[in-house]
């Protein structure tokens, strides 16, 4: 029963998510106007607006312009609810489970707006760096939690430090050798490497998972990008993608399973 309820709550999440993912890189609020149709802008009634079951209902059309309604709002409501589910299982009801709620919707947020605009927003990255190591230290100093101490915090710092300062080292030092060096042009100020919101985005993933974490997730990130890199370069054309993503599905490895790769590593070296 709790379960459903926690599923239920996670398609609710998600369809704020939904919200923040459409109007974020708008620069519109994510609390007023109420939801609307983004073609005939239309404001959209609480029965057309329930999860999951208003997308089917109304077979994934605007009930008034009759226009497509784009799958991702069905796709990140069950993300989102699934992800609440899971976290539910290997944290209960605790301070994890709000903790790595909050991170990962910073994460859902990042992936699908970086997917579609190019761009990671800062109340996500900025915002994510400040609430992450906020909670650290609500977790150390108001929880007590008998596991974490100082270096919790110490971690959370060091993660925004290592995670943004890695990224933005090695996308400076890629530019610098591909622009200076190999006398490449350079379009309207582009880089060839990462751009700034990937730069917030790993920092705020270092507050959240700390520095060792953001590290792994540095390395693992390019293993996941270098398939969409060469599909994009041999069928679009394109030398760019968004990277973001790629950052987020890398922490997520890195967060899960981080202790069994790095055994893996050490066991084989």
């Amino acid at each position: 029963m709790l379960i459903s309820f926690i599923f239920l709550l996670g398609t609710v999440i998600g369809s704020f998510l939904n919200v923040c993912i459409y109007r974020m890189p708008l620069s519109q609020s994510v609390v007023k106007p109420r939801s609307y149709c983004p073609h005939c802008k239309k404001r959209i009634a609480w029965y057309d607006n329930i999860p999951f079951l208003s997308f089917i209902f109304l077979g994934g059309r605007c009930r008034f312009c009759k226009n497509q309604i784009s799958l991702r709002y069905f796709i990140v409501e069950l993300i989102t609810a699934s992800a609440f589910v899971l976290l539910y299982w290997r944290y209960g009801l605790s301070f994890n489970f709000f903790y790595y709620s909050i991170f990962l919707c910073g994460l859902i947020i990042a992936t699908f707006v970086d997917i579609q605009h190019r761009i990671i927003p800062d109340e996500i990255s900025i915002g994510g760096v400040i609430v992450g190591l906020i909670l650290n230290i609500v977790r150390v100093f108001v929880l007590r939690a008998s596991n974490y101490g100082f270096q919790t915090i110490l971690d959370s710092l060091l993660g925004i430090i290592v995670g943004g300062g890695i990224i933005f080292l090695s996308g400076y030092l890629f530019d610098l050798v591909y622009f200076k060096l190999l006398k490449k042009p350079a379009i309207d100020g582009e880089t060839a490497s990462m751009g700034g919101g990937d730069v917030k985005l790993l920092a705020m993933i270092g507050a959240f998972l700390g520095w060792q974490n953001a590290l792994l997730t540095f390395f693992i990130a390019p293993f996941f990008g270098v398939v969409i890199g060469i599909f994009n370069l041999i069928f679009k054309k394109e030398h760019t993608i968004a990277y973001g993503p790629f950052l987020c599905l890398g922490a997520i490895v890195s967060w899960y399973w981080a202790d069994k790769i790095l055994s893996f590593l050490l066991l084989r070296y």
